[in-house]
């Protein structure tokens, strides 16, 4: 039986994604050269919530999209399942931006690697940078960091974590470390 145990809820959710907004806003400024990206399917929740922050602090639409790298996994061929794809959305070309990638769960880092991969067909970025809510610390196989971290977590390869977003269907937003 797999036990869970709460790490992130609100009111100090709504706090970490303001000072993660802050943090763009100091980097990027006005965000004129600068694009938010979201990591499909659950990346997208957050980046969605990132643009409302920034939007309302900066007074101004922020470029934003999302972005889905399943054809561009290493493990794409070597599964047993058939992995379902889920829609890219970037309507832009992100040819000399900057691009901010966000995801909601950092872990290995093969899927942030798989992103990087698939967003080149919009362009050459003057720069990538990585945003996570969660950054599981010891299970990373790439040498890939953040560069807006909400939370560091500690973590087992027997765990996991499960971020829950009312955008989801759930009550309230939750952010589980799940044991197996």
């Amino acid at each position: 039986m797999s036990k869970k145990r709460l790490i992130l809820n609100q009111p100090l959710l709504s706090v970490i994604l303001k000072r993660l907004s802050q943090e763009i806003i100091e980097n990027h400024g006005d965000l004129e050269n600068a694009v938010i990206i979201g990591l499909q399917p659950r990346g997208v929740y957050l980046a969605d919530r990132i643009v409302g922050i920034l939007e309302e602090e900066l007074g101004k639409k922020v470029l934003s999209g999302s972005i889905d790298a399943t054809f561009y996994r290493d493990d794409f061929r070597r599964r047993d399942s058939f992995l379902k794809p889920n829609a890219t959305n970037i309507n832009f070309v992100v040819e000399n931006k900057n691009v901010i990638l966000i995801d909601d769960v950092l872990a290995t880092g093969r899927m942030v690697r798989a992103a990087i991969d698939a967003l080149q067909a919009f362009g050459r970025p003057t720069k990538i940078e990585l945003l996570c809510l969660i950054d599981r610390s010891y299970n990373r196989d790439l040498p890939i960091q953040p560069d807006y971290t909400g939370k560091k977590v500690n973590t087992q390869d027997t765990q996991r974590v499960l971020v829950e977003w009312t955008e989801q269907k759930f009550k309230e937003d939750k952010i589980w470390l799940m044991d197996s």
